[in-house]
C-alpha cells in the first residue's frame, strides 16, 4: 500500500475522529481527540493491520518552546550569566503559575507497527483535564500497553481509564508526586537513606541547595581556536616532523 493511498484510506475510515493528519519520511502521525482514542485504536488494529503497539509514553508540554539558556548574547558577560529566568522545577517550583495557564499540557503518544504492511504509525492525544489528566486505556486493544501505561501514570500522573492494574511501576511505595512532570522539583521532595539504628529506610527533608548548571559556550575569540586553525596547526606539525632528518637531535 503506497503512502498516499494509505493516508487517503485512513482519512476516509477515520473521518471526524482525526484532527490532524501529517506525514514525514513515510511516517504518518495522527492527532486524535481523547473521546475517540479507543475507537481510532480499534480501527487501526482491525482495519489497517496495526497488530503491534511498540511504545507508549506520556508528554508534559509545560514550558514547551521556552528557552532557559542564553548562549548567543553572553560572550561579554561570562559563563555565570548564561541563565535566563527560572524554569519550572528549578526554583520556587511550588509558586510558579505556569501549570494553571497552559492548555493541552499532558499528552499520550503511541507508536504502532503493522508487520504485514511493513508500516509504522504514530498517534497522539491530549488529556482534556490538566488537573486530572485522564485518557482511555489501550490494554484491551494491545496487551503490550499495560506496563507502558503504568509507567506514564507513575512518571507523569496520567490516569488510564479502564486499566486493569494501574499502580506505580518505577518509584517506591509512598512516593510523592510524578518525577517527569516539568514542575517537579529537580532536587526532589524528600531524601531517602537507610538508618542503621532503626534498621529501615527513612525519608527526610531534602538538604540539597538548588543550583544552576550553566552550559558551556564556545566563543569565537582569541581564547578559543576555531577548527580550521587547529587543523592547520596539526598539518603544519606533521609536515615539520616529516621534513626533520631522522638523525637530527634537538638543541641541548
Amino acid at each position: 500500500m503506497q503512502t498516499d493511498t494509505f493516508e487517503k484510506d485512513l482519512a476516509a475510515a477515520l473521518g471526524k475522529h482525526v484532527r490532524l493528519l501529517t506525514s514525514a519520511k513515510d511516517f504518518t502521525t495522527l492527532e486524535v481527540p481523547a473521546e475517540q482514542w479507543l475507537e481510532t485504536a480499534r480501527i487501526l488494529r482491525d482495519d489497517f493491520g496495526f497488530e503491534q503497539l511498540v511504545d507508549l509514553c506520556g508528554v508534559d508540554y509545560l514550558s514547551y518552546g521556552q528557552d532557559e539558556w542564553d548562549t548567543r548574547d553572553v560572550s561579554a558577560e561570562g559563563f555565570s550569566r548564561g541563565v535566563e529566568g527560572l524554569g519550572p522545577g528549578r526554583f520556587r517550583w511550588n509558586e510558579l503559575p505556569e501549570s494553571e495557564q497552559i492548555d493541552n499540557r499532558f499528552a499520550v503518544v503511541v507508536h504502532l507497527q503493522s508487520i504485514k504492511e511493513n508500516r509504522r504509525l504514530r498517534m497522539r492525544t491530549f488529556a482534556t483535564d490538566e488537573d486530572m489528566p485522564i485518557v482511555p486505556s489501550l490494554v484491551e486493544m494491545w496487551s503490550s500497553a499495560n506496563w507502558n501505561e503504568r509507567e506514564a501514570f507513575d512518571l507523569f500522573g496520567i490516569v488510564f481509564e479502564g486499566h486493569p492494574d494501574l499502580r506505580r511501576i518505577l518509584t517506591d511505595y509512598g512516593f510523592t508526586g510524578h518525577p517527569f512532570r516539568k514542575d517537579f522539583p529537580l532536587i526532589g521532595n524528600v531524601a531517602v537513606r537507610y538508618d542503621e539504628e532503626k534498621q529501615r529506610v527513612v525519608y527526610e527533608p531534602v538538604e540539597i541547595e538548588p543550583r544552576v548548571l550553566v552550559p558551556r559556550v564556545i566563543r569565537a575569540d582569541g581564547r578559543y581556536k576555531a577548527d580550521e586553525f587547529d587543523q592547520a596547526a596539526d598539518a603544519a606539525a606533521e609536515q615539520a616532523a616529516e621534513q626533520k632528518p631522522s638523525g637530527a637531535r634537538g638543541d641541548g
